[in-house]
């Protein structure tokens, strides 16, 4: 999984004069699943547009599996999009889906490969069902079967488990992974940073038209003090309490759960310094627990730091 199947150096794309994207550099390694992360509006999609060739671009060097992007046709055939919403068709049953894009790649033996689509993604027993009948997990998985028909090196996962429940987006999870498993490089936009940690070998984040920041998930947390301790309280007026005893240590609050949250960096010595000012000053603390920081604490932290740079 050392070679690079995807490299992209200083892409720029600008709409009606407004920089989308800035200046993006990355590269994907072959067979791993690589993440790209942003917040709404931070230029996710157009740069998967861009990537699966359905988007122009104003500027940057764009390579994928040894090939151009200028060579747009020859990049189609080594690449698949799958896209925010299940591009199925409802009238058709899940087998006619999966035999008509057959009949667009061409592919020979098709009878063969739609049956083995259907068990590896376990639509066989609403093979002959219309898609209009499928649930939004299945529709997803029949629209990921439809993607591998042509056998392409790389599939572009835009949010794909945006508006699953929780059982689908979990067994949407088990798949992705099997697929990277089988050598398929993916590449993965999400809305879930959970997924990210859970899916990803590489996680790139993108603010501000730029990639800010890049690594394996364990990489990117090293860049976060070393955790975090949490307390709840049962009032209003409790927390106000503790947040004014520990205010030097810098503390977050949610009102909404009642929570406090303070990083801490310099190990037990200062988890000591702030558990003995609560203590001193008899707050009333209901529960607290020490909490390592997850991905999503990496990008809030991150995304903070530019807008307070910019």
């Amino acid at each position: 999984m050392g070679e690079m199947i995807m490299k992209v150096s200083n892409l720029k794309k600008s709409y009606k004069g407004l920089p989308v994207l800035k200046g993006v550099h990355f590269t994907v390694k072959r067979g791993s699943i690589f993440a790209l992360l942003g917040s709404n509006g931070a230029g996710k999609t157009t740069t998967v547009k861009i990537l699966s060739t359905l988007l122009a671009f104003d500027s940057g060097d764009i390579e994928i599996d040894g090939i151009n992007i200028k060579n747009a046709k020859k990049v189609r055939e080594k690449i698949s999009l799958t896209g925010q919403y299940a591009a199925v068709d409802e009238v058709l049953t899940g087998r006619e889906n999966l035999n008509m894009i057959c009949a667009l790649r061409n592919v020979s033996n098709k009878q063969k490969l739609v049956e083995d689509l259907l068990v590896r993604f376990e639509l066989t027993e609403a093979a002959d069902r219309h898609v209009s009948t499928y649930s939004g997990g299945m529709r997803r998985k029949l629209d990921i079967a439809m993607s591998l028909i042509g056998s392409p090196s790389v599939i572009f996962l835009d949010e794909p488990t945006t508006g699953l429940d929780p059982q689908s987006r979990l067994a949407l999870w088990d798949t992705i992974q099997a697929l990277s498993d089988s050598g398929i490089t993916i590449f993965l936009t999400t809305q879930y940073l959970e997924e990210a940690e859970r899916l990803a070998d590489y996680i790139a984040i993108l603010n501000e038209g730029v990639i800010t920041a890049e690594g394996t998930v364990r990489e990117l947390k090293k860049r976060m003090p070393s955790g975090m301790i949490a307390f709840t309280f049962k009032t209003v007026a409790h927390m106000t309490q503790a947040v004014d005893l520990v205010k030097d240590y810098n503390p977050r609050i949610d009102k909404k759960s009642l929570t406090m949250s303070i990083s801490v960096n310099e190990g037990i010595n200062q988890v000591t310094d702030i558990l003995t000012c609560l203590k001193d000053g008899n707050a009333q603390v209901f529960n607290f627990e020490q909490k390592l920081p997850t991905l999503e604490d990496v990008f809030l932290g991150l995304i903070n730091e530019e807008s307070r740079a910019g």
